[in-house]
């Protein structure tokens, strides 16, 4: 059973008089049970509307002992049930409600998948889930999709294993989205172009953090993987905005 997180509803309220800390002093904090998790990765959780730290009149974030054991949840769920966000938010919804949340343990060869890593949408960075690979059947199971489905999409390369073998948690997600997308008649061959538009963006990227991530110093490096995750961010949500005021300027 998950333990329920202080907060819920007005999970960015603090009581009056509570310490307010910085995100850095979050990190520290967060890095001794989950020490792969990033300020990228706090930043992310916000943006989706997970955790809501309070601002101070420069802009900076400071969060409470609330805010912090909430990410500490939404970290645990991740790594040790592998949930995505959505479901995450549904269980925090209701733990708020002051509802019991059972979470499935993670069964058979999906234990041995689990590395106790984090979740995130971004290839190669260190906020992404790094479950070690997942088998095609865990990925068929995972995504509710059949084979012929499965091998269909990847004779498109909407989806590839890895080099070594298996599948990264994030073809789970692009499965569960062709699906859906299939459901209103587009076909695998109708996202050949979401697909070219996504790996041009990727090269954006790669030209911004490529130098970085040559660097000997090891936190450049770091560095590099935290840009990485805020210009992939920052692209989809650019995407999204054009493609929202393209349709509103066609449906007009």
């Amino acid at each position: 059973m998950l333990r329920t997180p202080t907060g819920g509803a007005g999970f960015g309220a603090a009581p009056a008089g509570e310490r307010l800390v910085s995100i850095g002093t979050v990190l520290s904090q967060l890095r001794d049970e989950f020490p792969e998790v990033t300020i990228s990765k706090i930043r992310f959780l916000e943006a989706e509307g997970l955790v809501e730290p309070r601002r101070t009149a420069s802009g900076y974030r400071k969060f409470s002992a609330q805010d912090v054991e909430r990410l500490a949840s939404i970290l645990r769920m991740q790594r040790d049930h592998y949930l995505p966000l959505k479901v995450i938010r549904e269980h925090l919804d209701a733990l708020a409600r002051g509802e019991q949340v059972r979470l499935p343990a993670p069964a058979g060869p999906q234990r041995d998948l689990l590395e106790g890593a984090l979740d995130g949408p971004w290839d190669g960075d260190q906020d992404r889930p790094t479950a070690a690979r997942l088998g095609r059947a865990e990925l068929l199971a995972a995504a509710e999709v059949s084979e012929a489905e499965l091998a269909e999409w990847e004779s498109y390369g909407l989806i590839a294993a890895t080099e070594g073998g298996g599948y990264d948690a994030e073809a789970v997600t692009v499965a569960k989205l062709v699906a859906d997308l299939g459901r209103f008649g587009l076909e695998p061959r109708h996202l050949r172009a979401v697909k070219a538009a996504a790996d041009r963006e990727a090269g954006l990227v790669e030209q911004v953090v490529a130098p970085l991530r040559r660097h000997r110093n090891p936190q450049t490096r770091a560095h590099a993987e935290a840009t990485a995750k805020e210009l992939a961010a920052l692209s989809v949500r650019l995407h999204a905005a054009l493609v929202q005021t393209s349709l509103g300027v066609r449906l007009q």
